[in-house]
């Protein structure tokens, strides 16, 4: 198995923004994920970023690396978001691997914690993450966020 990221992969654009829409997108947000993920790959930041969970040629997952994740608490960042695996790589602990990249890759940014929003109690406290609170959504919902201090 191997993460590898768009900034990485340019060549790839493509196949991360079908990837990512067809995971995460809906007909009205199709273009978010395009536009977030080809302007990823020009910028000069540290953020934002997206990875591939390969094995092989095929795709078992994605994350991304974000500066918002559409919460109120828009004074934490840099946000994980869109851990997905595959339903047949589940059950290894794959997405230990797109979590501990984004963990690395937001240490080298400078970043001295990681945050995420979700509703799943229990997974991710296995990879470091601590509840801290409530964040609000702009469709009225709310999410849990947890936290992660990144090692030094």
């Amino acid at each position: 198995m191997e993460v590898i990221s768009v900034r990485e992969h340019p060549e790839q654009t493509e196949r991360f923004i079908l990837y990512f829409q067809k995971r995460w997108g809906s007909p009205n947000t199709l273009m978010v994920y395009h536009d977030a993920i080809t302007h990823a790959v020009t910028t000069e930041v540290p953020l934002p970023d997206w990875y591939l969970l390969m094995d092989g040629d095929t795709i078992a997952g994605c994350a991304g690396l974000i500066t918002n994740d559409f919460v109120s608490r828009m004074d934490l960042y840099p946000w994980l978001c869109a851990l997905y695996i595959e339903e047949d790589y589940r059950g290894h602990a794959y997405g230990k691997l797109l979590i501990e990249r984004a963990k690395k890759d937001a240490k080298a940014g400078g970043f001295t914690h990681l945050f995420l929003v979700t509703n799943h109690v229990g997974y991710y406290e296995h990879y470091g993450f601590s509840y801290i609170g409530t964040g609000y959504h702009p469709s009225g919902d709310s999410s849990r966020i947890y936290e992660s201090v990144l090692e030094e």
